[in-house]
């Protein structure tokens, strides 16, 4: 039940699409943001921001794949890796286009697809474009919108304020001091939500 509460309360989300979390988390995170009177503050990051560095990835990245089976399997979902040398940067910045022309979730659902189910490199722009196409967007607009330094630059500021705001990795959901780290703390966050008494109904 919500009790007067007007302003929706502000959920940060950093997130990275070359996470397999992030991939879980975008099959399961919806509820918080149609459950409850919130809105997502969207922080896409690139690079290697909030990601393990090159050298621990190396070792990490055959235990994170097979767990990321085992969630798969688990969840109902397909699970197809992309090539090692994927970089997400671009298909990031691209994020904050579907967001401002209202077809975020679909962009970040396609994306997150296309990389994860179906193996796809969407650091290629042909991938990423098949994506924005098939979620309305105009490729033309959207393959300038990536490729222009001022829009990547803004990757980058969302590392900077997820590190201030004490983010260490992705998928981060902040909601005032509290920060919950990973998809398998997605329940947690709803459990924060309606302790807040957020519902919306």
């Amino acid at each position: 039940m919500n009790l007067g509460h007007v302003t929706a309360k502000p959920v940060y989300l950093f997130f990275h699409f070359r996470s397999p979390y992030c991939y879980l988390a975008s099959k399961t995170m919806w509820p918080i943001f149609e459950a409850f009177h919130t809105s997502l503050q969207w922080r896409p990051l690139g690079g290697w921001d909030g990601r393990s560095p090159p050298e621990r990835a190396k070792v990490k990245v055959p235990i994170a794949r097979q767990d990321l089976a085992r969630h798969c399997r688990r969840l109902g979902i397909p699970c197809n890796p992309p090539p090692i040398t994927t970089d997400a940067t671009l298909a990031g910045v691209g994020s904050l286009l579907a967001e401002a022309q209202g077809v975020l979730r679909e962009y970040i659902v396609e994306m997150m697809r296309a990389e994860w189910a179906a193996g796809q490199d969407i650091g290629l722009p042909e991938v990423r474009n098949a994506v924005a196409h098939a979620v309305g967007l105009d490729v033309r607009e959207y393959d300038e919108y990536v490729n222009a330094p001022i829009n990547q630059t803004r990757l980058g500021k969302h590392w900077t304020e997820a590190q201030e705001k004490g983010a260490i990795g992705v998928p981060t959901f902040v909601i005032d001091d509290q920060i919950f780290w990973g998809n398998d703390r997605i329940d947690f966050v709803l459990e924060h939500l309606a302790d807040a008494r957020l519902a919306r109904r």
